[in-house]
């Protein structure tokens, strides 16, 4: 048996376009992942290397323009405004059996599509999730190269065995997704 994924879903291509739309007025960039000596914010900062500052899918907008952008977002979708901008970090709500997992996928080739975004890492709260997201990929990687035109893109699970594969991650142009 094989799944039919229906590309065309307004409520879903809605919270694509709302996280989108966080960073419109970005330029494209084709940066690759890079790796900054000390001087960095210690928020930015990955626990693997306390002295170095990984900077992948460089945004160009000010905290101004985001909070802007954020704002436009949340009042196309009938929520309350932000005061402030808190963080850069942003939470997509959907409602259970909507298709949050392929609504964040999908999300990730848009980024590249008008961004030029190629890094991604998926947090999970547990190892079932992280296996049935592995699945899903799996499952809607011929769906997204058809729907992409081909764009390549890598996936893979974090292993601290195999750290080989983080290198790879920072070295490499293409999209790809760690969970």
């Amino acid at each position: 048996m094989k799944f039919r994924f229906e590309p065309d879903l307004d409520f879903q291509l809605s919270a694509v376009d709302a996280v989108c739309d966080l960073f419109r007025g970005q330029e494209i960039c084709r940066t690759e992942f890079t790796v900054a000596r000390e001087g960095a914010d210690r928020r930015e900062r990955f626990p693997f290397a306390p002295n170095d500052l990984g900077v992948g899918n460089r945004p160009t907008l000010s905290d101004h323009e985001i909070f802007a952008n954020l704002r436009t977002v949340q009042l196309r979708n009938g929520l309350p405004p932000s005061e402030s901008l808190n963080s850069g970090d942003f939470t997509v709500e959907m409602e259970t059996g909507t298709g949050k997992t392929y609504v964040y996928l999908r999300t990730v080739f848009e980024l590249n599509r008008r961004y030029g975004f190629t890094k991604f890492v998926i947090v999970v709260p547990s190892v079932a999730i992280k296996e049935g997201l592995y699945k899903s990929l799996q499952t809607t990687e011929e769906h997204f190269r058809t729907l992409y035109s081909g764009t390549p893109f890598e996936y893979f699970l974090y292993d601290s065995t195999q750290l080989g594969l983080v290198r790879q991650f920072t070295a490499s142009s293409l999209i790809q997704s760690w969970s």
